[in-house]
């Protein structure tokens, strides 16, 4: 199993020494062990629990657990997901803890372009919000180049919806550019963003 390590200096908390703000970040593939944070973090991460109604969001973490148990369960080839872990030092050791996700995958072209190649498609990239905007996200889609790299490819690909200016933001500082917009009907009836399409060449 790759392990992919670097350094990440954590915002520092109150009463926080500049030691305990230095952590060990390390990116895995993802462990049965780790379906409940996974989950956690990504229902988070999709459905914050401040814009939906506070019963419905147990279901959705429910659900997501259960297709995140499924695809690790997985013996495909073509699927990964990766966890980015921090190493905290305590009073007697060092305990792990899951900061962040994602998955990266092959996909078929549409039925339409059978000539067309597989291609590395990353999705669920989500961060623990107590960790957001130091890094981790970054090491994690760094992780996914390298992974796309194994498998031979060259080009990597992912949606980001318009109007979620923090990730675009990121994609365009890491390199990605935009390749298509998707049209579709159901965003112009009822006013919802649209999804961009997004490409980023690998410098091998």
């Amino acid at each position: 199993m790759a392990i992919f390590s670097s350094r990440v200096v954590v915002k520092q908390k109150v009463n926080q020494t500049p030691q305990e703000a230095s952590l060990n970040l390390k990116v895995r593939a993802a462990e049965p062990k780790d379906l409940a944070a996974l989950a956690e973090i990504v229902a988070d991460s999709f459905h914050p629990q401040a814009t939906i109604v506070r019963w419905v969001y147990p279901l959705l973490r429910m659900g997501i657990y259960e297709d995140l148990r499924t695809r690790l369960r997985s013996t495909s080839l073509n699927h990964i997901c990766l966890v980015a872990v921090i190493s905290a030092k305590t009073q007697a050791n060092y305990q792990e803890c899951l900061v962040g996700t994602v998955e990266i995958g092959l996909r078929k072209p549409p039925f339409w372009l059978p000539s067309n190649p597989t291609y590395p498609y990353i999705s669920n990239l989500a961060v623990h919000r107590a960790y957001r905007q130091q890094g981790v996200a970054q090491q994690l889609l760094n992780a996914c180049e390298r992974k796309s790299s194994e498998w031979g490819h060259q080009d990597l690909y992912l949606h980001v919806l318009e109007n979620n200016h923090q990730a675009r933001q990121l994609y365009l500082k890491v390199g990605y550019k935009l390749k298509e917009i998707e049209p579709s009907w159901f965003c112009f009836l009822f006013r919802q963003p649209r999804r961009l399409f997004l490409q980023k060449h690998l410098r091998l």
